[in-house]
């Protein structure tokens, strides 16, 4: 079958717009983040301002991007005056932008800051300090907005998030927890009096994952708590006293804490919450407290992510759906009227030339994997069986939703289908799903992997011979690890992927330093070898291709380096692209037009040989 030709190009995709994230709104204006590959991956700040204009606050070469936890989260706050407060990508500083445009250092340079909340004159955040012997500490700081000293408020722990101060200034909450544990195993919920110094738990544990505290009151609290089995919202005293959940349901109502600063739910005007419920995809409710009646909003997008902010009856929050790309909205809660602020893609293919999922469950030993199914898509085109390439998400506590994604759509209408993978261990789908993934990353991950390719033959969407699987970090493991465990694949891509445990769990940021013990177990070099591709690496047959960005700091370049030099030490097709100046997740548009450019030659290539 010939591939068909597509009006959507690499550069379309590698250059789709900006990339909006983190909305704040206050009196009227809304604020958000913007990554633009097109700037080197610069992430600039946006207002717009009640009128309708729209501005950018920030000018390169500054750029408003956290590193703590590498991984960073939310990198601004904005005060009650209207400045905004970020921290800088080169850095790491707290600098105060006023209407002058010029940022003003608040804070020493050595440390970096996330989660930031301004109060009372004072930045409330998350501080990381890392040592010159390599030890990393964490606190709850706040900074205050005239520059004097930074003061620490919550020692101790190993990590820290969602610093929130009571509204008479007395409480300050937070949230957290110590290794080997993460965010998503178990927290703690803390609350310190800001007068006596005090500190007391108010609920959580090495068993539920507590997440997100919001003040109801000077004495009660707001939370999301997976207590259930399911990420829920309660309410509870200042000393966990009176604890009640609000909306019980088999549903999740935040994703995945893997960014410092998420706020999947935030208090209205009139004290109504509006909140984000579902599984992979998140609607967007409003949630009487009082009563627990939640109703949805009537608007025109199947999800958001997972932070919202209100301002009076209006929240804002980024949404998206399979034909509209991911969109910074606001929407009257009493009316529900939305509005479009700004897309992250400005040139729309045809709607004609865009894939339209199905939510697919694939069988697999009496269990369930839950996936989305992008069948290939030309209005014109006919054919057999295609090919298919199963899309393994990272994390792995993630997952895959249903925004409109050019990289799909450049698949699929070339006539290539995919299948994105919610494999056990995915968020969206309850404590239970994501931990079957315990013990067993390298054997489950992959076991619904190959159950995917099965299913995809076995009911005839796909040519069993031109099946292809790829993804990045935790998913180019998997990918490595389904091509090092079988012969089902053509061919496997792989992005900044992990092929050895022990120098992961070394060398990794000190975030993910413990969760190879999560994933497989305590270090023993004969269960890491059973488990690793790089010691599996004789069980591939079919051609990989491996890409990665010199300056990871998460999963080091020595790892797709040994796995792709293992493969052409055998005679296995192996080609292997490194990328200067990229870290983890490519994000210069000419990175990503090369990488997207080889992706999609290597699959001509299986493709047609296998046809």
């Amino acid at each position: 079958m010939p591939f068909w030709p597509s009006p959507i190009s690499t550069r379309d995709v590698a250059g789709s717009g900006v990339r909006p994230a983190w909305p704040a709104a206050q009196d009227g204006r809304v604020w958000w983040t913007e990554e633009r590959p097109g700037e080197g991956g610069r992430t600039t700040l946006m207002c717009r301002a009640a009128d309708g204009t729209c501005r950018e606050l920030l000018p390169a070469p500054w750029s408003a991007h956290t590193r703590v936890h590498e991984d960073g989260g939310r990198p601004y706050a904005v005060t009650p005056a209207g400045d905004v407060v970020f921290a800088n990508h080169e850095d790491q500083r707290l600098y105060l932008l006023g209407d002058n445009g010029e940022p003003k250092p608040l804070t020493p340079e050595g440390c970096r800051y996330a989660d930031l909340l301004v109060h009372d004159g004072q930045v409330w955040c998350v501080r990381e300090r890392h040592a010159e012997d390599g030890k990393v500490t964490r606190a709850v700081v706040s900074v205050p907005l005239d520059g004097g000293d930074v003061r620490e408020w919550a020692t101790g722990c190993d990590f820290y998030a969602s610093p929130a101060v009571s509204p008479d200034g007395r409480h300050l909450a937070y949230v957290c927890w110590n290794h080997p544990r993460r965010p998503w195993d178990g927290t703690e919920l803390r609350v310190t009096s800001l007068s006596g110094g005090d500190a007391w738990t108010v609920r959580g544990g090495a068993s539920e994952s507590v997440l997100a505290p919001t003040w109801k009151n000077d004495s009660r609290l707001y939370l999301v708590s997976d207590s259930s089995g399911w990420w829920n919202l309660y309410e509870v005293g200042l000393h966990g006293d009176g604890a009640q959940a609000l909306c019980p349901a088999e549903e999740e109502f935040t994703p995945a804490p893997r960014l410092l600063g998420g706020r999947p739910y935030t208090v209205l005007g009139d004290g109504r919450l509006a909140v984000l419920h579902g599984h992979a995809d998140l609607r967007l409710g409003v949630l009487d407290p009082a009563s627990g009646t939640l109703t949805d909003l009537d608007v025109p997008y199947r999800g958001w992510d997972g932070t919202l902010a209100a301002d009076g009856a209006t929240v804002t929050g980024i949404a998206y759906a399979p034909t509209v790309p991911r969109t910074v909205v606001s929407v009257d809660t009493p009316s529900g009227r939305s509005r479009a602020l700004r897309q992250n893609i400005e040139r729309l293919p045809e709607p004609a030339f865009l894939p339209v999922p199905q939510a697919v469950r694939v069988p697999r030993s009496g269990e369930d994997i839950h996936a989305f199914l992008y069948p290939p898509h030309d209005p014109a085109a006919e054919g057999g069986a295609p090919p298919y390439v199963i899309f393994v998400h990272g994390g792995p506590i993630a997952h895959a939703d249903t925004a409109l994604d050019l990289e799909k759509a450049f698949l699929t209408s070339r006539g290539i289908g995919v299948l994105d993978l919610n494999y056990s261990g995915s968020t969206g789908y309850g404590r239970a799903y994501r931990e079957r993934l315990k013990g067993q990353w390298g054997l489950l991950d992959v076991a619904d992997t190959l159950a995917a390719a099965t299913w995809l033959a076995a009911e005839g969407l796909a040519d069993p011979a031109r099946i292809a699987v790829r993804g990045g970090s935790a998913g180019g493991w998997t990918v490595m690890a389904a091509c090092c465990r079988s012969d089902v694949f053509a061919g496997g891509v792989a992005y900044y992927g992990i092929s050895m445990l022990g120098p992961l769990a070394a060398h990794t940021h000190d975030f993910a330093s413990r969760y190879v013990e999560w994933l497989v177990g305590p270090e023993d070099p004969q269960v890491y070898a059973a488990r690793e591709p790089l010691a599996l690496v004789e069980g591939v047959s079919c051609p990989m291709l491996l890409m990665q960005g010199l300056d990871d700091p998460v999963v080091p370049p020595e790892q797709s380096e040994a796995f792709a030099d293992a493969l052409s030490e055998r005679g296995v097709a192996c080609t292997y692209l490194a990328f200067d100046g990229e870290s983890h997740g490519f994000r210069r548009t000419e990175t990503r037009t090369a990488a997207l450019a080889a992706e999609l030659a290597f699959y001509q290539q299986i493709f047609t040989v296998a046809g």
